[in-house]
């Protein structure tokens, strides 16, 4: 089965990335990484607003203090509240030479789980990336899993037990039991068949994982047991993550970009946020339990 996805946000992102569904606001938030920005849309309202970040924000998660975001900036990790605009640095992120932040989620635990990339000045992408948890006590760990060159895929089973994640450039979406230690992954989904990369994924109700796939056109769902169910195509090549959000969380919202696009291969809708129905609920927003009070005192 598939099905379309339509713009509602003509946002023209050059990378837009990490979006969440807040169900207390009713909004919706993503990241327009190398133009460092952050976004929220209101679709009740179609109030939408911006505000600029002091470096690139690669992801973040919607923490359990109220108007709170967890902010995975570039070099560092920090709090920042919607309304006052305060932000507060909680620590540098551990990274090897041109690395950043990317990929990033909440846990059904509580923690915020997020993955670096290398982006060299030149030659191709190296495995020197890695994922990182940050805890509820704002202690920073990292996760023993292989080195990454682009870190995503990072969502959750619904209850938490089982992580996924992938390297990008490898073209394998991998999942491993997932707590306060780890398994072994282990290959869900082979890509290397098909066009595209895996982006960024989220999971529904159900447990089936969606993943934006990065040059395909497409968001796919795949059942928990790896099987393929359905395809949501969308009018641009680079859809980068989904999110389901809406009223009863059954709308599947989905960033995209116009990054590395030229010519005759950018189309208009490059970079703009769309939304599908979904077909199936999808789960509140994992949010971080960590107290932004405490930055302060760190």
């Amino acid at each position: 089965m598939s099905d379309d996805a339509r713009t509602v946000v003509a946002a023209g992102n050059r990378l837009g990335e990490g979006v969440v569904w807040c169900e207390r606001t009713g909004a919706l938030l993503w990241t327009d990484i190398h133009n460092a920005v952050l976004w929220r849309h209101v679709p009740a309202t179609g109030h939408t607003q911006q505000w600029p970040m002091p470096e690139r924000l690669a992801s973040f998660a919607l923490c359990q203090a109220d108007g709170w975001l967890l902010l995975a900036l570039a070099s560092r990790l920090a709090f920042f509240h919607l309304d006052t605009g305060e932000l507060r640095p909680l620590c540098d992120i551990p990274r090897a030479p041109d690395t950043r932040a990317n990929d990033g989620g909440g846990d059904r635990q509580g923690r915020f789980v997020f993955g670096t990339l290398h982006e060299p000045a030149q030659g191709p992408k190296h495995k020197v990336g890695g994922f990182f948890r940050l805890n509820a006590d704002l202690t920073l760990e990292a996760l023993p899993l292989p080195g990454v060159a682009i870190s995503n895929s990072i969502a959750f089973s619904p209850a938490g037990d089982t992580m996924y994640f992938c390297d990008s450039l490898d073209r394998r979406i991998q999942h491993v039991a997932y707590g306060d230690t780890l398994g072994v992954p282990a290959t869900f989904v082979d890509l290397s068949d098909h066009p595209g990369e895996p982006d960024g994924a989220a999971v529904d109700a159900q447990g089936g994982l969606w993943s934006a796939q990065w040059g395909a056109a497409r968001v796919t769902r795949y059942l928990p047991d790896g099987q393929h169910d359905r395809d949501i195509h969308l009018p641009t090549a680079q859809p980068t993550r989904p999110a389901l959000g809406g009223a009863d969380l059954s709308t599947l919202y989905i960033t995209s970009a116009h990054d590395g696009l030229v010519g005759s291969d950018r189309d208009p809708a490059a970079g703009d946020v769309f939304a599908a129905p979904a077909g199936v609920r999808g789960l509140p927003e994992a949010r971080f339990a960590g107290d932004p009070n405490a930055a302060l005192r760190s």
